[in-house]
């Protein structure tokens, strides 16, 4: 491969600057109160900035792959953060995205294909796993940065709120991605680890561990418990549950006719 070839694989792609390119607009919106409906600009900001944190959690996974043998992924267009060039972009960006819409849960995105028999080494396999929804770990640490520094004078209500929600999708994102279930991160971590008669009898299974993980999610009691954990690690980084919600609330603006939320129309 060419010099001029490699960095082409590797220049950031214009349909990720164009998303960041919304999500900063749209940020924007937010904090100024621009926009109409109330609430559109919460929906846009949240939804782009969801998305880019999908390709940046695709982008971990290939680049620590490169970096550990396969050097494949420049030329699948992985490390141009380009959402369009993955294996599975519905099972990347729109379905997660749906997700958000409908439920507001991060869905675990996924798939870049990494050729896994050019890494050597397992903690080099674990690590190309835990890579993406550390990635969610970072963003949410960002995303509450304001609150768990007690930073929120001056910022207004609503991008707190959409700070809020985002960072709940991002919490929701790398807790589910880290379960060891066939098919997500989590099992992907541990996966060298196992003795390879495990590994042949869990592999059919792996297409349908992310069904699962929404089937148990459906039992109300686990659905608690899961809420529950999610709640507890936002609050240990400052954001309330009230903060949550609001976002949410101002995220499906159209359950609200675009009005205001008064539990949520508090004081700046």
């Amino acid at each position: 491969m060419t010099t001029a070839a490699a960095r082409s694989d590797r220049r950031i792609s214009p349909v990720f600057l164009g998303i960041v390119a919304v999500a900063a607009v749209s940020g924007w919106a937010v904090w100024t109160g621009t926009g109409h409906p109330r609430g559109l600009a919460v929906f846009v900001f949240v939804t782009a900035a969801w998305v880019v944190s999908l390709c940046l959690h695709e982008y971990a996974h290939a680049r620590t792959a490169l970096h550990s043998g396969d050097i494949s992924v420049g030329a699948k267009g992985y490390l141009t953060l380009n959402p369009l060039a993955y294996t599975h972009a519905l099972l990347s960006i729109v379905l997660p995205v749906l997700f958000v819409i409908m439920g507001g849960i991060g869905l675990p995105g996924g798939a870049v294909f990494i050729e896994r028999g050019r890494i050597r080494g397992r903690w080099r396999h674990s690590l190309i796993s835990a890579a993406g929804p550390l990635t969610n770990v970072l963003f949410a640490l960002v995303c509450t940065a304001p609150f768990w520094l007690h930073a929120l004078d001056g910022v207004p209500r609503e991008f707190r709120y959409a700070l809020a929600f985002l960072a709940l999708l991002q919490v929701t994102a790398a807790i589910l991605n880290f379960l060891p279930v066939p098919g997500l991160d989590g099992y992907g971590v541990i996966e060298p680890w196992l003795s390879y008669r495990i590994r042949r009898q869990v592999e059919p299974f792996a297409q349908f561990g992310l069904l699962a993980v929404f089937g148990v999610l459906w039992i109300p009691e686990i659905n608690h418990v899961f809420f529950d954990v999610v709640r507890g690690v936002l609050g240990s980084l400052g954001v309330s549950g009230l903060e949550t919600e609001c976002g949410r609330a101002a995220y499906r603006f159209w359950e609200n006719g675009g009005g205001e939320y008064p539990v949520c129309a508090v004081s700046r």
